[in-house]
């Protein structure tokens, strides 16, 4: 079974071209504590506030993309990283809810709508061995 995904657990997006950046779980009664650490549900998508920015974002059908590759007169430009979610994560834990909402594990997937795949490096469980 994949682990549920914790506060602060690191993503990354197919098209951004930053560091893994840290999910923000959205603070929900009842609190699930996976790892001593809020749980994440498939509902913590929301850009910015859930999902923050991949550094600069590489996506061909990024409007900003766009603009800033035609600005620099045809040549292939990045723009600033502003995540899109095209719907939410997928596909959610089958075994583990909070609050009827499914927890989020870390095998789930979230697109964007610029093309980007937004998955994650680390379910943000701390690990403590005795």
């Amino acid at each position: 079974m994949p682990e549920l995904v914790a506060q602060g657990a690191l993503m990354t997006c197919t098209m951004g071209l930053g560091p893994p950046a840290p999910l923000t779980v959205t603070p929900r009664p009842p609190m699930l504590q996976v790892g001593g650490l809020p749980g994440a549900t498939i509902a913590d998508a929301v850009p910015m506030a859930n999902i923050p920015s991949f550094g600069m974002c590489n996506s061909t059908l990024n409007p900003a993309v766009i603009a800033a590759t035609s600005a620099a007169l045809g040549l292939h430009t990045p723009a600033p990283c502003v995540p899109v979610p095209a719907g939410g994560w997928v596909p959610g834990s089958p075994k583990v809810s909070i609050g009827g909402v499914p927890a989020l594990s870390s095998t789930c997937t979230c697109q964007c709508a610029w093309q980007g795949t937004i998955s994650f490096t680390s379910a943000g469980q701390v690990k403590v061995t005795g």
